[in-house]
């Protein structure tokens, strides 16, 4: 059953919600991760470069009021460790970005009661008056329902006004597991499932594109994350918007849900999350590595997962750092790892444009290890 199933989404037929859980539960993981290859290609044929952003993150403030159990970054209203940074700190931050050759910004931060929309109009207009050709991948669905309620907006009122500041784009950040039952425990202050959907819904039906992610193993299963991955193909199907998606498994550090969470996430299991989503989710056309939270050499396996994008050089990270993990990698070294991969890499734009090209050396291998790209039994029925 489990060769029928793989071959099923080889063939480009759309996999359910039970069938997606029969392949992460007994599939072979090379197996999985050669069908995800074949769909991989499918989307980015043979001799499509790894992708890459040139990008800063920059954390425009901590104060959040959402108390995620998850999150070691926030600093609760009134803490001494709460800041707003300065237009002025925000502009050397872009300056640095912009001379670096960078070309997105991505643009997040609590949700602090304190700041109404007038706040994010004045900071978005002053970047896209000072950095017009910089786009501002900015302000998750979280982020932006906290907006509307404080500044007493609809939500459509709220993406107007933004997008006329100089929004271009919205990062999937918020998501962890799209259940209300995951959420209800991890999560419980911040936005349910169905707003999180229905503010990328609307999002994208305004034209606004947007990348979709998932936060794994804290006290989600694999039903939730199948789940998960069913409510976004079908928001994609009703309204194309989704450009990217970005699985990462939970960082426990310094965090109150770390302490409870006995069975952390492994190596393997991020592959396996990898290749599924490249199974499952047959109508977003990129599926992102995670160095950040992965480190480089595992994010460089996930090429022969299904993934074809690198994410973002992220000269500033200060969200999975609280948490304890932090994983440097600096932009000769994301194209080595894309090199030694196999493949060309090569500079994107927000929305998956080419910039520009960095060809493989001669001199680089031209695989990676035989058992990440052999079919085994899949090629053999």
């Amino acid at each position: 059953m489990v060769k029928e199933l793989l071959l099923k989404a080889i063939s480009g037929e759309r996999l359910s919600y039970a069938e997606g859980i029969d392949l992460f539960q007994n599939a072979a993981l090379t197996d999985l991760g050669y069908a995800a290859n074949e769909v991989r290609k499918r989307f980015h044929p043979e001799g499509e470069p790894i992708t890459f952003v040139i990008d800063r993150n920059v954390n425009y403030t901590n104060v959040c009021d959402a108390y995620c159990t998850f999150c070691a970054f926030y600093a609760p209203p009134g803490s001494e460790r709460g800041y707003v940074l300065p237009y002025e700190t925000i502009k050397e931050k872009v300056t640095e970005l912009i001379e670096f050759g960078g070309t997105q910004l991505l643009l997040q931060g609590g949700h602090n009661p304190e700041l109404g929309i007038e706040f994010y109009e004045e900071m978005l207009s002053n970047l896209r008056r000072d950095f017009p050709n910089l786009t501002l991948h900015a302000l998750s669905p979280s982020e932006i329902d906290h907006i509307t309620r404080v500044s007493n907006l609809t939500l459509e009122e709220t993406l107007k006004r933004l997008v006329a500041a100089g929004l271009k784009s919205i990062p999937g950040g918020g998501a962890e597991v799209l259940t209300d039952r995951v959420k209800k425990i991890i999560s419980p202050l911040k936005i349910p499932a169905s707003r999180w959907l229905e503010v990328m819904e609307t999002a994208h039906k305004m034209g606004i594109r947007t990348t979709a992610t998932m936060m794994y193993g804290s006290v989600d299963t694999i039903e939730d994350r199948m789940e998960h991955f069913i409510v976004l193909r079908e928001l994609q199907d009703r309204a194309v918007g989704f450009t990217a998606f970005i699985p990462w498994s939970f960082q426990p550090g310094g965090t109150p849900l770390g302490k409870k969470v006995k069975n952390l996430s492994t190596a393997t299991e991020y592959l396996r999350m990898v290749a599924i989503s490249r199974l499952m989710l047959d109508n977003i056309p990129n599926i992102q590595s995670s160095w950040v939270t992965q480190g480089s050499s595992l994010g460089q396996t996930a090429f022969a997962f299904g993934a074809n994008d690198f994410g973002g050089t992220m000269m500033e990270e200060n969200v999975v750092s609280a948490a304890g993990t932090r994983c440097d990698v600096t932009l000769d070294e994301m194209i080595n790892c894309i090199h030694v991969a196999g493949f060309d890499a090569a500079q994107r734009d927000t929305q998956y444009n080419i910039l520009k090209m960095h060809p493989r050396s001669e001199a680089v291998p031209k695989k990676l290890s035989a058992p990440l790209t052999t079919p085994l039994a899949v090629a053999s029925v």
